[in-house]
């Protein structure tokens, strides 16, 4: 499946696409796209759009859009993901930024790597690392 987002990912942009091919549809494919852009060419591909005003998977209430997969999809059951949307929120709320004590290095990291790659689809290659540790980490 085709999974549409808003292009220079940081941190739920980054997130998402690692939740979505290890927990979702690991056959998935990530487009990233001017926010323009994303809801027409979702609906043309019939593409899961995320994380972009008006896409069927975005932030609800204070959740951020990683939040809400991991609802849609009933993954909470899963400790080290529930530890990680923490993480995630925080770094991707900013009012919420001090609720977990990793969410700023998060953020910084997701920042930096805007900083130093400018295509999107090597800033997500690089960026599941991450994710994978830091999962590895909350599950330990």
């Amino acid at each position: 499946m085709k999974w549409i987002t808003r292009e220079r990912p940081k941190t739920d942009r980054i997130a998402c696409p690692w939740l979505i091919k290890r927990f979702i549809d690991e056959d998935a494919e990530i487009i990233f796209l001017p926010a323009s852009e994303v809801l027409g060419e979702a609906e043309r591909l019939k593409a899961h759009s995320f994380d972009a005003p008006g896409a069927i998977y975005t932030h609800r209430g204070n959740r951020c859009t990683f939040e809400a997969l991991i609802d849609e999809y009933k993954l909470g059951s899963n400790a080290a993901l529930v530890r990680l949307a923490k993480i995630v929120h925080a770094a991707d709320i900013s009012e919420d930024l001090d609720t977990d004590r990793l969410g700023a290095g998060l953020l910084a990291i997701g920042i930096g790597g805007l900083l130093v790659e400018s295509d999107d689809q090597r800033l997500l290659e690089k960026g599941e690392f991450v994710y994978d540790a830091l999962f590895a980490w909350c599950g330990r």
